[in-house]
Order: structure tokens, then sequence, then C-alpha cells
């Protein structure tokens, strides 16, 4: 039996009774109304998952084609059997993903569909490998045959020339006639032109530092001209990005030449380049730079070669005896020479001596006598090597 019958009728004559069941009946009210509550929230949370389970849906069949790129996944898949025919001249441009490779092979008819060559793009391990270039191919290949063509360094068409930090116009000649297969002569006569109509104003018709260390992709029908044009195109680019001013533009590659010729070890190309901010400003009293790499590049030999009566002549390129910094840069120097003048250390150093040229270890100091113990080291260094001409220096760095 139930309370509802069992509980006495309202209006009895016990009114502690009365409130009491009055009590009972205000809280099953209550009770029924959360039960009601709760069951109209659980029919609203099933019927907001229910539309965003729709909206997901909706939301995939839309945009899936855009995620498979290319309209791959709403394309017909289909392939040539190959192995192909004739010759196509294929470019992959830096940053192209897979997708982009597959829309460049089809508008060329080398593949079918993209969607051909981006199953066999995902299929072979080694084609995030593939590199920016220009590639000889043949018409309608079979996809994996396209990847794996991309893949072969036989397939490319295009050359590759490298120019390390610290090299010579003179020497960067060599390699591009190398590589182009044409004279050295050919390649300087091109310099001239270069430096005479393609340089900016504030190089001064001299190419040398102009030329970017760097490696370069050029075209097998590429000229002298436009590689070298290519070079200082880069060099330009790199002091646009790091907003030097024009006019200070030859004077930084100066400086960026000679910390890269001074020393191997990248570590101390900060502190070289703070050496030549405190020689210029003359903490040796005389404002010369007396580096050695300077003179070997005036003299187009190397330092050790250098006798005691030429280091007392006087050359443009002799900085022990001509004060600041010499006419041109030495040699070509790479971003990380260029921001180490762009940005030195603060220091009073105002010598230095490469101890160990095997091991690279250099040594910095403000103390003349110091210096002079540095220079001891690096001549016992030469001595347990081999004994130095007669009439050599010592390097003074």
């Amino acid at each position: 039996m139930t309370d509802l019958f069992d509980e006495p009728l309202a209006g009895t004559a016990d009114p502690d009774q009365d409130r009491a069941n009055s009590r009972r009946r205000a809280h099953r009210r209550r009770q029924a109304k959360r039960r009601a509550q709760r069951r109209r929230n659980l029919i609203t949370f099933i019927v907001m998952i229910v539309a965003i389970a729709l909206l997901i849906g909706g939301a995939w069949v839309l945009i899936r084609p855009m995620l498979a790129g290319d309209g791959a996944a709403t394309e017909t898949i289909s392939d040539y059997p190959g192995p192909g025919t004739g010759e196509v001249q294929i470019v992959v441009n830096t940053g192209d993903t897979g997708s982009d490779i597959a829309t460049t092979l089809v508008d060329n008819d080398v593949v079918a569909t993209s969607g051909a060559f981006v199953q066999a793009y995902s299929n072979n391990p080694d084609a995030v490998g593939i590199q920016a270039g220009t590639y000889t191919m043949q018409s309608q290949m079979n996809a994996a045959d396209a990847v794996a063509a991309l893949l072969d360094p036989a397939s490319r068409s295009d050359l590759t020339i490298t120019i390390p930090e610290g090299w010579r116009a003179t020497k960067i000649y060599a390699r591009i006639a190398n590589r182009l297969g044409v004279t050295e002569e050919e390649v300087a006569t091109a310099a001239t032109e270069v430096a005479a109509s393609y340089l900016p104003a504030e190089a001064g018709g001299e190419i040398e530092g102009w030329l970017f260390a760097s490696t370069y992709t050029v075209q097998p029908d590429s000229t002298p001209t436009s590689v070298l044009q290519q070079m200082v195109d880069l060099t330009v680019a790199n002091l646009d990005e790091r907003s030097v001013p024009a006019e200070d533009r030859e004077e930084l590659l100066i400086k960026a030449s000679i910390v890269e010729a001074e020393v191997a070890n990248q570590d101390d190309w900060n502190r070289v380049a703070r050496v030549l901010e405190n020689r210029l400003a003359g903490c040796t009293g005389d404002g010369t730079l007396g580096m050695d790499s300077t003179y070997a590049y005036g003299l187009n030999r190397i330092a050790t070669e250098i006798t005691r009566t030429e280091w007392q002549t006087e050359h443009p390129f002799n900085t022990r005896i001509v004060p600041g910094l010499p006419p041109t840069p030495i040699g070509a120097a790479g971003p990380g020479a260029v921001d180490a003048v762009l940005n030195p250390p603060e220091g009073d150093w105002c010598y230095f001596v490469t101890v160990n040229p095997t091991t690279g270890e250099t040594r910095f100091t403000a103390d003349y006598e110091e210096h002079l113990v540095n220079q001891q080291m690096y001549r016992d260094w030469l001595a347990a090597q081999t004994a130095p001409p007669e009439e050599t220096a010592e390097d003074e760095g």
C-alpha cells in the first residue's frame, strides 16, 4: 500500500499532521519536476549529438576531395603501362609537394593521372628525397617509373655549382668553366662585363666578394654571364634580407671576407669580427689590421711563403703597414661571416693567433705580451710540421 492512501486527509484535527502532509506533497512535486527536467535534458543532448554527427558527416563529404589534393580522390585513377616515349623536360620547384609534382607531370603528359602518381609517391618511402631541379623524362610513363626517375641522379638535366666560403674570384671562374665546359678566359671575360654593367653601384666595378658562397642550380644552356649574375643576385638578396644599407655593403663584404679567410673554426668568427672593429678603432695605436690573409690575397700566395722583406713593403693589401681595410674583399663570404660582422660580440681583443691550424685552436687577447707567447706557440707547431722558409715572418693575426 502506498502512502497516498495511508496518510490522513487534509483538514484533520491535528494541525501538525496537516503540515507534515503538506511538506511531503511539496517534496514529491519537486522530485517529479526534477525527473521531468532530467528527461528533457537527456532528449536535448541526444538530439544535439545526432545533429553534430550529421554536420561532421556532411563536412567530410565536402572536404575529402580537397584533402586528397588536385582532385585525386574524385578522379578516375588510371596509369600508363609504360615505359614511355621521347623526352620531356620537367622542372621540380623548391617546396613542391607530391601533389604539385603530380600536377606538373600530368600537364606534360608524363603520367596519366595525378592519383596514379600520388599513389606511387606514397608507396615509395624514398620519394620524399626528390630534389628541386630539371629532369629529362619520357611521355606516358608508368607512375612508379616516374617516381624512380625523379630519384635517379642520371635523370637530372641541370647542373650544380658549389662555391665554398673564402674562394677568390679567379678560383670561382675555374669552377664555373669546369662545370659549363668553357674556358676560364671566357668566364673572366664575362666577369668583366658583369662587373661593368650588372654589379650594384656600391661595388665600384669590382666583382670580388660579390659572388656569394653557395650551391647553385643552373641549366645546361646557362652561360658564364647568367651564372655570374645569379651569384651577384644571391649576394644582393642576402644583404637585402639583412637590411644592409647600400653605402655599407662593400665594407661589410670586405670584413666578412677577412673573417672567412682568417679562421676555419666558425665558432671564432664573431671574435675575429670584433678584433677587426677594435683594430680599426686603433687598439694597436696605428689603425692597421695586421691580417696576413689580405696580403696573401694581394700577392696570390700563401702567407707562409711571404718573406720578411715583402712584409716590410707597402702594398694596398699589406694591412700590416697600410692602415684601414684593403681596397676590395679578398674572397666569397657566406651568411655566417656576414652575420658575424653585423653582430660582433663585446670584447677588448686586439690580437689573435691560430696556434694549431690542424685543430683550428685560436687564441684571442688584448695584451701584446700574451700575443707574443701565442705567436711562439704557433711557431712551435709550425716547426713540428716543417722547417719554415728562412725569411718567413711570424704570423701576426
